[in-house]
């Protein structure tokens, strides 16, 4: 595996969750894999469980690792071409991904949306400039459209958790006070769908994602409808997809909080969210301190998640 952004770059899930399990049960079972190999966990964004969970993954493999905050002890990067580097930015990207490349064997990049132009954001250009000029295997740890180690950990945590085959699955917009990326629920909805489960998306008018990443989901405006014999629900905010409205906020309508009474109209459903949560926004108290959440056991598997990914990179390094 030379690149992981997607459920496609995975393979077969049911493997993955398999293997998920295995070294769940066994986190140290691989440690000879990353003796000598380093990996270099790039971040142009703050980061909590992805960070701590991606460097436990790199040492339950023997690895060491490597942190850059690019915006924090080192250089400005420019990265865009064809600029007149004249003010703040003393590198260009161009430059440091292939010295970066020369220290490592892994690399990780964290690198949110801007939303200066919704072109730009889902064109991917900081990761795809690492995967072309690093020579090294890339993983995403969040980018500008998709966040796969979240989405890889939600369906392990789904798969613990199911009571029937085939699960509804319900993603809801929620409420909050800033202006956030599409990332997380875009990869949610793809890797739902990819393994199976019956996905209903749930957003006020204006919201719909790229249908890219929600093509085999049941799309709905009505929220009660959508979580009526839900099994799971995975509450999450994002700002506008569709053009001339991308990157804004169109609606803070607390009747999409989660409550406890939206959650009575399910079948008993789990509730999730990848964290961190804004509360009385997205989810009350109740819910999310409720002997349903699932939101520390799914940060947890993030660990999981992480572990599997960069073993299957080294593994392919071996080749």
């Amino acid at each position: 595996m030379k690149q992981f952004l997607s459920p496609a770059d995975l393979g077969d899930l049911r493997k993955a969750f398999q293997e998920a399990i295995e070294i769940k049960n066994d986190r140290y079972g691989h440690v000879e894999l990353g003796r000598n190999k380093t990996l270099l966990m790039i971040f142009f964004n703050s980061s909590l469980r992805t960070r701590l969970s991606t460097q436990k993954a790199a040492m339950n493999l023997g690895m060491n690792c490597i942190v850059l905050d690019v915006n924090q002890g080192a250089w400005k990067l420019e990265t865009e071409r064809g600029v007149i580097m004249d003010g703040d930015k003393s590198e260009h990207l161009l430059e440091a991904i292939p010295v970066m490349g020369s220290y490592c064997d892994l690399i990780g990049v964290r690198s949110f949306a801007t939303f200066d132009s919704k072109e730009k954001d889902y064109s991917e250009a900081i990761i795809q400039q690492f995967i072309q000029y690093s020579g090294r295997p890339v993983f995403s740890m969040e980018s500008a459209t998709v966040h796969p180690l979240q989405a890889f950990a939600d369906y392990i945590t789904i798969e613990e958790h199911k009571t029937v085959e085939r699960p509804k699955v319900v993603l809801t917009w929620a409420p909050h006070p800033k202006a956030l990326p599409q990332a997380v629920p875009n990869s949610f909805a793809q890797w739902m769908v990819a393994a199976g489960y019956e996905v209903v998306v749930a957003n006020p008018e204006g919201y719909d994602l790229d249908p890219k990443f929600t093509a085999g989901a049941t799309i709905t405006h009505d929220q009660d409808e959508a979580l009526k014999g839900a099994h799971f629900v995975y509450a999450k905010n994002w700002s506008a997809y569709e053009d001339p409205n991308y990157g804004k906020i169109l609606s803070k309508d607390m009747n999409w909080t989660v409550s406890a009474q939206k959650m009575a109209l399910t079948d008993n459903a789990f509730f999730m969210h990848c964290l961190p949560v804004r509360r009385g926004m997205i989810v009350t108290d109740e819910v999310i301190e409720g002997p349903r959440s699932l939101v520390i056991p799914e940060a947890a598997n993030r660990e999981i998640s992480a572990t599997v990914v960069i073993k299957r990179m080294l593994e392919a390094l071996e080749k």
